[in-house]
């Protein structure tokens, strides 16, 4: 088994799910008393929001970055960021370290594949939403057509996310409200929904909609531990 190294706290909310995922799966998979070997670095998440909405993302990067560094020198063997908007900075955690990142994209990209479908929406941060980084992969390296909601539907994912669920805040009216923007996602052509923000599947679940979604803290867990379990038996 491979350690594994998380850089986490953005939110701890969503952190949490990761740890407890993780830890499930390999127990399932291994039995008995078996669990993860992690290491895990919670960074001050109040930090890396002011610098995301003040566009301060070289910054933002360099302090994921010496917690990649600090985890590999730790013992960790593959990195695992915690979040899925702060893989704008991937490339930067990346060339701090010598171990691999794993990306949140290309797990979730190759679940969507598997499936047969081929448009998707995606719901998550403005940044996520509005900017190249994510979308972009999904498109050239994995050939998804990606959706976003309209403006005022980004607005209100955008806002629910930071001002709810990453304070581990889940209302009525916000689930209804997503589930409203999934629908016209789906009106406009999505065949299924990305859950592209770690924190959406404390608000959203299978149940509450006919809709196939695709949570990428569960499918980035789970590609973590099959990348831990390939380094072989503890």
């Amino acid at each position: 088994m491979r350690t594994l190294g998380l850089i986490g706290g953005m939110s701890w909310e969503s952190t949490v799910s990761y740890y407890r995922l993780i830890n499930e799966a390999v127990k399932q998979q291994l039995g008995g008393l078996h669990s993860a070997k992690l290491v895990l670095f919670s960074v001050d998440f109040h930090e890396i929001e002011q610098l995301q909405h003040a566009g301060e993302w070289e910054k933002a990067g360099a302090v994921l970055a010496q917690a990649a560094s600090a985890l590999e020198r730790a013992g960790a063997e593959g990195l695992v960021i915690c979040t899925n908007t702060m893989h704008k900075v991937a490339a930067q955690v990346q060339s701090a370290v010598s171990i691999p990142l794993l990306h949140i994209a290309d797990p979730t990209a190759a679940a969507i594949n598997a499936a047969g479908l081929t448009s998707v929406g995606l719901l998550g941060t403005r940044f996520t939403m509005e900017q190249d980084f994510y979308r972009e992969r999904l498109e050239k390296s994995h050939g998804l057509k990606v959706l976003v909601p309209g403006e005022e539907d980004r607005a209100v994912v955008h806002r629910v996310i930071y001002d709810e669920l990453c304070l581990g805040i889940v209302r009525e009216e916000s689930r209804k409200a997503y589930l409203d923007i999934i629908d016209r996602l789906v009106g406009n052509g999505a065949q299924a929904i990305i859950l592209g923000c770690t924190e959406i599947s404390l608000l959203i679940q299978p149940a509450d909609t006919h809709v196939p979604l695709f949570d990428t803290t569960a499918i980035h867990a789970a590609d973590a531990v099959r990348w831990s379990l390939e380094g072989g038996a503890a």
